[in-house]
């Protein structure tokens, strides 16, 4: 299989190869999935990926498996418990974000019909203008964030080498 070049040399089963075949760059349907994959993009910021990728099954768990609904419900116990919580990143102001977006997310629902609707109304745009939207619009969400975030899910191109064959399968499902 032909990947990208910082792929070439991970091994079988490593979790950055495994993101790379089956979720970065890919569409996402679901608005919980596309929170989720928010939440993971504005943990990332100052960390490695790869604290993320290993603790992204403990942020799925805290954050009740993304349902936007019950994260924008989230009390300041729960905020307190999330604080002590090792199986995701304890910082206060993206957690507080989280919480924050998801009550965002729900408006726009309501708005839009769906947070994916929303993102499909102002596609395409520069990353310039989606930075500028998503700062209008949520809380912790910079530059490096909100490009990552829509590259990952296939908003934004530059998520694959153009001879990585992931990116082929992406092409496949109608998406970059």
């Amino acid at each position: 299989m032909s990947y990208c070049t910082y792929c070439k040399t991970l091994p079988e089963g490593n979790h950055h190869k495994i993101y790379h075949d089956t979720q970065y760059g890919f569409p996402i349907d679901d608005d919980n999935e596309l929170f989720g994959r928010l939440i993971l993009e504005i943990n990332q910021a100052g960390l490695s990926w790869d604290i993320i990728l290993k603790k992204q099954e403990g942020f799925r768990k805290a954050y009740g498996n993304f349902e936007i609904k019950e994260v924008a419900a989230f009390d300041e116990k729960y905020v307190a418990d999330l604080l002590q919580n090792p199986e995701i990143i304890r910082n206060r102001l993206k957690v507080n974000a989280a919480i924050h977006n998801a009550g965002v997310i729900l408006k726009l629902q309501s708005e839009h019909g769906s947070f994916k609707n929303w993102i499909e109304y102002n596609h395409p745009k520069t990353k310039e203008e989606w930075v500028k939207i998503f700062k209008k619009t949520f809380k912790f969400t910079g530059g490096e964030i909100v490009n990552e975030f829509l590259m990952s899910t296939g908003y934004l191109p530059g998520a694959h080498d153009p001879d990585c064959e992931t990116l082929e399968k992406i092409k496949n499902h109608g998406k970059i």
